[in-house]
C-alpha cells in the first residue's frame, strides 16, 4: 500500500520525482515524542469491558480516571483516583447502578466529581464521586434521566456550559438535558439512523455529527435546524472533530476502497471535502483527538497500537504530518487529559490514557515537547480553557453564546472549581407503581427481558416495603393497646 498521506503532506503530485524527499518546516512540534509511563505507573489488573460500541469507555480528569468494566448483570465503571497507580484489587468498589452495558461514560468539565454515564437501560445517569474516590460500590445516582425509548449510546458535555449534557441514542434522537432541572429541553430528530459521533466548535454553539446514514451535519444545537449536510459516498464517515476555531472539521472514515481514510471539511461548505487522504488498508475505526493550543492533530487506531500525529495549517496542504508512536499493544481505547491536569514542568502538551484489553491495563502515554531548559514555556502552553463555565443553562438557553473562559497552565493554575452539584428534586409520577418516564413499549426481545427484570426487582422492592409496613402497623397497634392498657393513663 503507498504511503499516500505523506504525498499530499509534502505538497508535491505523488508522480513527481520530488515526491520522495521530505520537505522540512520550522515547527516547534516537529520532534514532539510518545512517553509511555513505567508499569509502576500503569493501572494494571483491570477487567476492561469485552463490549465492541465503538467508544473509548475510558474517561479522565485531574483527579480521576474511570473505566467501563465487563461485568455480569447489569453495567458498571471504575473510579480511580489518579495517584492510586499500580494493581487494582478485583473488589475493588464499581459504580454499578445501571441495568444494562454502560456504552459511554463523561466527567464534568467544570464539576470535577460529577460524570454522565449512558446505557443499554435506555437511562442516562449522572453520580457524584465522593472525595477520595469509591470506598463501597455505588448504586445510586444524583439524577436519573429517562426520555430515549432506546438504549442510549453517546453523552456529551457543553463546552462553556454548566449543567447542560446532550445524549443521543438509538432512538436517532440527540436530547439536551438542562441538569438544574432535570429534565430534557431540546431534541434534536434530523438523523435517519444510528448517531455514531457529536463534537462542538469552541463556543458551543455548533454541533457536529456524523451518523450511519453516510452524512455529516452540522447543526444549531438550541433550534435542531440543519445548517450543513454532506452525503459522503466516497467517504464513508465514522467520527468527527471540530478544529477549534478555525471554522474546519474532520472527519475519519472509509474510501470506497475500504482503505482508512481521513477527510478536511469547511463548516460553512459540506458539498466537497477540501482534502481527502488515505492512511492505511488496515480495518479498524480511527479516533481523532484534536489539541487547539498546539493546533495538533492525533489519529489512533482502534485494534492496533499507533498514533499518528499532524500539524494543522490555515492555508494548504492544511495538514503536515509529523511523526507516529508505535506500540505492538493494541488499543481498545483512549481517554484524554484535560490540559489543566498536564505536566507542564515536562513539557507535556498531550497525555492518553491507552486501554489494553488483553493485559487489562491502562497506560499513560505523554506527548511531549523536547526542551532543555526546565522553565515554563510559554510558546507551548497559551491560555487554554479552563474549569470555570461561562454561561448558566438559562443563559445558552436563551441564545446567548460565549467564548470558554481562560486560564493560564503556570504555576499555582491548579485552581478549584467552586461549583458544586444541585440535583434537583424531582417527584415520579406513578400509575399503578409503574413509572412513566420509563414507560416505552420495547422493540427488542433484550429490551423486553430487561423491562421484566427490572418490573421483577420493583415488585420484589415492593413487597419488602409492604412487608416492612406491615411489621410497623402490628408494632405500633401494640403501642397503642399497651397505652390504653396502663392504669397511669386512665
Amino acid at each position: 500500500m503507498r504511503d499516500l498521506h505523506k504525498c499530499s503532506v509534502l505538497g508535491s503530485e505523488p508522480g513527481s520525482p520530488m515526491s520522495w524527499r521530505p520537505q522540512y518546516r520550522s515547527s516547534k512540534f516537529r520532534n514532539v515524542y510518545g512517553k509511555v509511563a513505567s508499569r509502576e505507573h500503569c493501572f494494571d489488573g483491570i477487567p476492561i469491558t469485552k463490549n465492541v460500541h465503538d467508544n473509548h469507555f475510558c474517561a479522565v480528569n485531574a483527579r480521576f480516571l474511570a473505566i467501563v468494566t465487563e461485568s455480569a448483570g447489569g453495567g458498571s465503571f471504575l473510579v480511580i483516583p489518579l495517584e492510586q497507580t499500580g494493581r487494582i484489587e478485583p473488589n475493588y468498589p464499581k459504580v454499578c447502578g445501571h441495568q444494562g452495558n454502560v456504552l459511554d461514560i463523561k466527567w464534568n468539565p467544570f464539576i470535577e466529581n460529577i460524570i454522565a454515564s449512558c446505557s443499554e437501560d435506555t437511562s442516562v445517569r449522572i453520580w457524584e464521586i465522593p472525595e477520595g474516590g469509591l470506598k463501597r460500590n455505588m448504586t445510586e445516582a444524583v439524577l436519573e434521566l429517562y426520555g430515549h425509548s432506546r438504549r442510549v449510546g453517546l453523552v456529551e458535555w457543553h463546552p462553556t456550559t454548566n449543567n447542560i449534557l446532550f445524549s443521543a441514542g438509538y432512538d436517532y434522537k440527540v436530547l439536551i438535558w438542562n441538569l438544574d432541572i432535570g429534565e430534557p429541553v431540546k431534541m434534536i430528530d434530523c438523523h435517519t439512523d444510528v448517531i455514531l459521533c457529536m463534537s462542538f466548535n469552541t463556543d458551543g454553539s455548533l454541533l457536529a455529527t456524523t451518523c450511519k446514514d453516510k452524512k455529516l451535519r452540522v447543526v444549531e444545537p438550541r433550534s435542531g435546524r440543519v445548517l450543513q449536510e454532506a452525503s459522503c459516498k466516497n467517504h464513508r464517515v465514522n467520527r468527527v472533530v471540530f478544529l477549534g476555531s478555525t471554522k474546519r472539521l474532520l472527519t475519519t472514515g472509509v474510501s470506497r476502497w475500504n482503505t482508512r481514510q481521513i477527510a478536511l471539511w469547511d463548516q460553512e461548505d459540506l458539498s466537497m471535502p477540501l482534502i481527502e487522504e488515505e492512511i492505511d488498508g488496515l480495518s479498524g475505526l480511527l479516533f481523532p483527538f484534536y489539541d487547539a493550543d498546539t493546533h495538533m492533530l492525533y489519529l489512533a487506531g482502534k485494534g492496533d497500537g499507533n498514533i499518528r500525529y499532524y500539524e494543522i495549517g490555515s492555508e494548504k496542504p492544511y495538514l503536515s504530518y509529523l511523526m507516529e508512536f508505535r506500540s505492538p499493544a493494541p488499543q481498545k481505547g483512549l481517554g484524554v487529559m484535560p490540559k489543566h491536569g498536564l505536566d507542564v514542568s515536562a513539557c507535556e502538551v498531550f497525555r492518553f490514557y491507552k486501554l489494553v484489553t488483553l493485559k487489562g491495563l491502562i497506560e499513560p502515554i505523554s506527548m511531549i515537547v523536547p526542551r532543555r531548559s526546565e522553565t515554563y514555556q510559554e510558546d507551548i502552553y497559551p491560555m487554554t480553557p479552563g474549569t470555570e463555565p461561562a454561561l448558566t443553562p438559562d443563559e445558552w438557553l436563551s441564545g446567548v453564546n460565549r467564548d470558554p473562559i481562560l486560564m493560564s497552565l503556570k504555576e499555582g493554575y491548579k485552581r478549584t472549581s467552586k461549583i458544586v452539584f444541585k440535583a434537583p428534586v424531582r417527584e415520579k409520577k406513578k400509575v399503578n407503581g409503574i413509572d412513566l418516564l420509563e414507560n416505552v413499549p420495547p422493540r427488542t426481545e433484550n429490551e423486553l427481558l430487561r423491562m421484566f427484570f427490572r418490573q421483577q426487582d420493583e415488585i420484589r422492592r415492593l413487597k419488602d416495603e409492604l412487608s416492612q409496613k406491615d411489621i410497623r402497623i402490628r408494632q405500633l397497634q401494640l403501642e397503642l393497646k399497651n397505652l390504653r392498657n396502663n392504669p397511669k393513663n386512665n
